[in-house]
């Protein structure tokens, strides 16, 4: 529908299109301020005062993402205190995770470093949210930037912007990380991505053009037969995580997705492995915690000891490195069956 169509069938444009900022106000999210994101079938929430990561996330009612037990979440004593962050990570369709280290809890020449870093509660500064209406378009933007610093330490900035399109049913994360410092920096990266009910339900499919999957342990090894299916939920089932080697294009593009075939409906994830070389998914099927998560990543799963004997990633003093992530919503069953064949041509063609 172009614009002038729109507004003559709309009072406000808000009918179809906004972006309104709210402070909630109870529980352990109280005092989070963040954005309430409408653009047209599809919702979404960024919160503010933790990254700019996207919270829920809907089309036409439907959730797409995952909400973990500890429910909506702000900042609080958990999230940069070893494993207790397990208290204050609630999932959302995307938490960002880094930048000195990923995944599992650790201490490194007596400095601790906390389950999956520190960048994932950083509060944004120098915010901006807008809608635009140019050239028979109409866009929504949000953007701000973040800094993870210590005294006689690190000091790397992360600028992040957000957008998406009316009557796109893409949205636009974009990132560039720069090290302020004036020496190279450690950086560890993970786009930890989560889909939930009903999306994921069982039977939904998991669809990677994948080369070949390795489990991580031997818990995962007992379903690695079984990683693009998920079955109905058990109760006390182990997580499970698999360690891909995905297909891409010639420029490095690659992509992941979760499909639900009785819904007719799914979510693509598209990005560049020139900074993100690494994938895993995350499969937990236990009762209360029933979740895939897609992680485009730039180290081992293993966290930073392992990395550190594999060797970092280091960016260099004033350097910086650019990501993109696309979440694509599929809609209907012609859209699905041409992701699972672009999976396949794209796997083939390699």
């Amino acid at each position: 529908m172009d614009l002038e169509m729109l507004r003559k069938k709309t009072g406000s444009l808000q009918q179809e299109v906004h972006v309104r900022p709210v402070t909630f106000t109870e529980g352990r999210a109280r005092g989070m301020n963040g954005w309430i994101v409408k653009n047209g079938l599809m919702a979404f929430t960024v919160m503010a005062d933790k990254t700019l990561d996207i919270a829920d996330f809907s089309y036409k009612g439907i959730n797409l993402s995952f909400l973990s037990k500890p429910g909506l979440t702000g900042r609080n004593h958990y999230d940069t205190n070893g494993a207790e962050a397990q208290r204050s990570i609630m999932g959302g369709l995307i938490f960002t995770s880094g930048f000195e280290n990923i995944c599992p809890p650790c201490t490194d020449d007596g400095k601790d470093y906390p389950m999956h870093g520190r960048i994932r509660t950083t509060p944004a500064e120098h915010t901006c949210a807008d809608v635009l209406s140019e050239n028979d378009r109409i866009t929504i933007r949000l953007s701000g930037e973040m800094r993870e610093a210590e005294l006689f330490g690190e000091n790397i900035q992360l600028r992040r912007s957000i957008e998406t399109e009316y009557g796109s049913n893409t949205i636009v994360l974009s990132d560039t990380i720069t090290n302020c410092a004036f020496r190279d920096e450690v950086l560890m990266l993970l786009y930890h991505c989560n889909f939930g009910y009903p999306l994921l339900d069982e039977g939904s499919e998991i669809i990677l053009p994948t080369r070949s999957v390795t489990p991580r342990d031997e818990n995962a090894r007992i379903g690695v037969d079984t990683w693009n299916r998920m079955p109905a939920p058990v109760d006390n089932l182990p997580e499970q995580v698999f360690i891909h080697e995905l297909a891409a294009d010639e420029s490095g593009n690659t992509f992941a997705g979760v499909v639900n075939h009785n819904l007719n409906i799914g979510v693509k994830l598209s990005f560049n492995q020139k900074n993100l070389p690494y994938f895993y998914q995350w499969k937990s099927s236990a009762s209360g915690d029933y979740v895939i998560g897609l992680e485009p990543a730039n180290a081992s799963v293993s966290g930073r000891l392992v990395q550190k004997e594999q060797g970092f990633h280091w960016l260099k003093s004033g350097n910086s490195e650019c990501n993109e992530l696309r979440f694509t919503v599929l809609d209907g069953t012609e859209e699905i069956k041409k992701f699972k064949e672009e999976a396949a041509n794209l796997l083939h063609s390699n």
